[in-house]
């Protein structure tokens, strides 16, 4: 049975999260200690514990005598990710395809007209997320599935970094694609444009707190 504080090291954790995904904490920001503790009223011992929790997905590093920090990016591992959500993507709607009903393919065909219609990338990532859930449940395996979820999450956060606004209405037509193939029963053709749409990757010059501007990457499906 947990106890009371793995219960607040879950709940820190899941809320610094949330702020460093949706870009709220700037990476390179520090994270410390005693300002978390104070904020969530509780000791330092569940918030080293939620600090160890953000490290294992990738959101924090710890720095000898530098404390933890919230984690940075670059191209390459925004390109890792992309690959890897292919891959797993791929293996997962191969298995979820022959368990895919008309309801299925209807609600994901809705995801996609109101991702068509977001006019904030929030909303946007929201109901992209909801199309690819929709598409790979039926796989039926849980840890392939939480696997992409975190990959999910990791998206988001560079998607976020690059597209904090000015965001464009856009034509997912790479969703209608894949639907209409599904609909065929073309399996592989469906797996085939999931493959290269979740590797395409936007480029944006974004400012930072500091006034800088630097290249933000992102993968786009």
């Amino acid at each position: 049975m947990a106890s009371t504080e793995d219960t607040i090291a879950v709940r820190i954790s899941k809320e610094l999260a949330d702020r460093i995904i949706s870009g709220a904490i700037e990476p390179g920001s520090r994270l410390r200690q005693d300002h978390v503790a104070e904020e969530f009223n509780t000791s330092h011992v569940p918030v080293r514990e939620a600090f160890r929790r953000l490290e294992a997905q990738g959101l924090a590093i710890s720095e000898p005598r530098r404390g933890v920090r919230v984690a940075s990016f670059d191209l390459g591992e925004v390109r890792e990710v992309a690959e890897m959500r292919a891959a797993l993507e791929v293996l997962a709607l191969r298995h979820a395809a022959p368990h895919l009903t008309a309801s299925i393919l209807d609600q994901a065909e809705e995801a996609t007209k109101a991702g068509d219609k977001s006019r904030d990338v929030r909303s946007w990532e929201e109901a992209n997320r909801t199309f690819h859930r929709l598409i790979l449940a039926p796989c039926n395996m849980p840890r392939l599935l939480s696997t992409i979820d975190d990959l999910h999450a990791a998206s988001a956060r560079f998607l976020f970094a690059a597209w904090r606004s000015e965001w464009e209405t856009r034509t997912d037509q790479d969703h209608r694609a894949i639907l209409s193939a599904l609909r065929q029963g073309n399996t592989e053709s469906a797996a085939a444009t999931l493959g290269r749409h979740v590797q395409w990757i936007g480029q944006k010059p974004v400012k930072t707190a500091s006034g800088k501007t630097r290249d933000a990457f992102a993968i786009v499906g």
